[in-house]
């Protein structure tokens, strides 16, 4: 049996998270593609974008509640298949209602497969450094990415973005089938007391309690944030007139800064507050928005762009370890794309509207009021947590 904390196991988690998460980091080539090769107005293609996000909602709303009762490996494998397979009929497809349809499997598939893979990481021994230890691989994906990928739709087209993504789909799919780890769900009610922080007689609750959900909303509202922020950076940078050169360096930029951001948070898990990071999140993440959406020098504009996801990178991984620890049969984390996603799945179609009708600098104001809502959702969670426990999924 592979576990979770073994080498073989974290290598699968880690390339299921990077596939699944691959709009974290590919959204502002995604979009500015949509926009600059199939001649797409900005509300279109955020709609595509988003279309794949409400998918991923909807799976992983869908496979949360019952991720203790799945085949796991099966339907991690069989959901990123689905997702090579449709992504592979995109780069051949140009019309937007095709694209529409594709977009939606693609996103149902990825979600359910990621639904899949963060509900396993956080029955893991240690769910804060193993959510860590995936977005380290994340950042080096996101530097290949960012680097490789404009070049190539630069030469091939639109349709290489697609095939991109299918190449990715089809690999997580392959190492998933050999060596998806096997992670132990926590103890249910029906079986009696357990040990959380020490304390006996404690048993698992069958609903997520209030901090929970305010953990969940203020989630989904800072990836609404960075989603909205993100979809538009490309081409706002473009449009003041920076270049494309320029602003391709600066989304390299951005991808290797977001390289510091999990394992920073590994070495200060013992040293900062998980509520604390939290709570200046959202206001360092509205602060780089506005400055990211109104800039007119470049330094400002390419500064603010290659640290804003970082932002999300680091405080989400401190949010992954709360969470666990709050809810342990690992149910409320299975919903993680669904968390991440349905902020995401406004994102890129509300910043469109916004831009179509008001410029870029209404996407500023937009994140402000936004963040403003999660901060005082973060505020609502408790200020200590039940610490880890060796061999208790937490």
């Amino acid at each position: 049996m592979i576990s979770t904390d073994s080498k073989r196991g974290r290598i699968a988690l880690s390339v299921a998270h990077c596939a699944g998460m691959l709009d974290m980091v590919a959204l502002p080539v995604w979009v500015g593609t949509l926009i600059a090769n199939y001649r797409f107005d900005p509300q279109q293609a955020g709609l595509l974008a988003t279309l794949f996000l409400f998918g991923a909602v909807f799976a992983s709303l869908l496979l949360a509640s019952r991720f203790n009762r799945l085949p796991k490996r099966a339907v991690v494998t069989l959901s990123f298949l689905v997702s090579a397979t449709g992504f592979g009929v995109a780069a051949i497809a140009s019309d937007f209602n095709t694209l529409a349809g594709l977009h939606l499997l693609c996103g149902m598939t990825t979600g359910a497969a990621l639904s899949m893979t963060h509900g396993t990481m956080a029955l893991s021994s240690n769910p804060h450094r193993q959510f860590a230890i995936v977005n380290m691989a994340l950042g080096v994906v996101a530097i290949f990415y960012l680097g490789v990928t404009p070049r190539i739709v630069a030469q091939w087209g639109g349709a290489a973005l697609f095939g991109v993504f299918s190449a990715a789909m089809a690999l997580a799919a392959l190492v998933c089938l050999f060596i998806f780890p096997t992670a132990v769900a926590a103890p249910s009610v029906a079986q009696g007391p357990i040990k959380v922080g020490g304390l006996s007689a404690v048993s698992v609750p069958t609903r997520f309690s209030a901090a929970v959900w305010f953990g969940i909303v203020g989630v989904a509202l800072v990836a609404l944030v960075q989603a909205m922020t993100t979809s538009f950076v490309e081409r706002a940078g473009i449009d003041r007139g920076f270049g494309s050169q320029a602003v391709a360096g600066v989304l390299i930029a951005l991808g290797v800064v977001n390289l510091v951001p999990a394992p920073l948070a590994v070495l200060l898990e013992r040293r900062l507050s998980a509520r604390g990071v939290l709570l200046c999140a959202p206001v360092i993440q509205a602060v780089l928005a506005v400055a990211v959406m109104n800039a007119v020098a470049f330094p400002i504009y390419a500064g603010s762009t290659a640290v804003f996801v970082a932002v999300i990178i680091f405080s989400h991984t401190f949010a992954f370890g709360l969470l666990a620890r709050l809810e342990p049969t690992g149910r409320a984390l299975a919903a993680t794309p669904a968390m991440l996603m349905i902020g995401a799945a406004i994102g890129p179609v509300l910043g469109g509207t916004l831009v179509k009708f008001y410029g870029y600098g209404a996407i500023g104001v937009a994140a402000v009021v936004f963040a403003g809502c999660a901060f005082w959702c973060f505020s609502r969670l408790p200020v200590h947590a039940a610490p880890l426990q060796p061999g208790v999924p937490a």
